[in-house]
């Protein structure tokens, strides 16, 4: 399937509610525990991101930059995040999203990634560094293997700009809850409304609003105001506590996860 359909029908099967899309970074702590932990989250997320572990990320902040770090270190490479959405795939029919940053998608070239992202079952790609005035063939290239290209907006986003990104965005138009790096947060800020609202005029296409979602509450919060809420860091952090205690990250993730989907739908 297209995975610009994928995503779409994703929003119009929710029944009303916002719906949950959950982030993993690949290979964290180790591949087998790491999809489990996909599997885990793939019970109560909508769509799931699956993170390439990063050395030098300039989004991420520490609770998701430790997870790359230990992901590295038990050996996981860029390459081995297709073959993990391709054993996700093979137990889902749901969105399945690769995060990265724009260096190893030029170290192996535009066809040979978007190809390879394509063929393990991957539905669309988010590269937080590489903006759309520098996407050069890119673009095309992945779209070309029916592979939805996310963009990313801000709340310094100019209205301008949000234009642009309204129309060129596929799937959904990922914008940031907070201003700064990713990572949990006590609260959300009083800018997300109207920097939502302000989206959404220049914005056809679905909106879903992360980083510093954190808790069950917060996500309910946002679920009010978008079409789709994002849930990384909380859910990275859940099992790096699991792990640093001696338990099972799965059963952690799936905790928050069965928590932020409940909060979504008793609103």
């Amino acid at each position: 399937m297209d995975g610009i359909k994928r995503l779409e029908g994703m929003f119009e099967d929710t029944g009303g509610r916002a719906a949950l899309i959950g982030f993993h970074t690949a290979g964290f702590p180790e591949r087998e525990t790491s999809l489990r932990i996909c599997l885990a989250l793939l019970e109560h997320c909508d769509a799931l991101e699956v993170g390439i572990p990063f050395s030098d990320p300039v989004l991420d902040g520490p609770v998701i930059q430790e997870s790359s770090f230990r992901a590295l270190q038990a050996g996981f490479r860029p390459s081995d995040v297709f073959g993990l959405v391709k054993d996700l795939r093979k137990a889902t029919q749901k969105p399945l999203l690769i995060m990265t940053y724009y260096n190893p998608v030029h170290r192996l070239g535009h066809g040979r990634f978007a190809s390879a992202a394509a063929e393990a079952g991957a539905d669309g790609i988010l590269i937080p560094d590489l903006p759309p005035e520098e996407m050069g063939d890119w673009r095309e290239t992945a779209e070309e293997h029916g592979l939805a290209v996310i963009l990313f907006a801000s709340m310094t986003t100019s209205d301008e700009r949000l234009r642009m990104l309204g129309e060129l965005t596929r799937g959904f138009l990922y914008c940031f809850a907070v201003k700064g790096i990713t990572g949990p947060r006590e609260s959300l800020s009083r800018e997300l409304g109207p920097f939502l609202e302000r989206a959404r005029r220049f914005c056809t296409k679905p909106i879903a609003a992360g980083l510093g979602v954190s808790n069950p509450e917060q996500c309910r919060e946002v679920g009010r105001l978008a079409d789709g809420v994002i849930v990384g860091s909380a859910l990275v952090k859940a099992a790096l506590e699991a792990i640093d205690a001696g338990r099972d990250p799965a059963l952690a993730v799936s905790a928050l996860a069965a928590g932020l989907r409940g909060a979504l739908e008793s609103d």
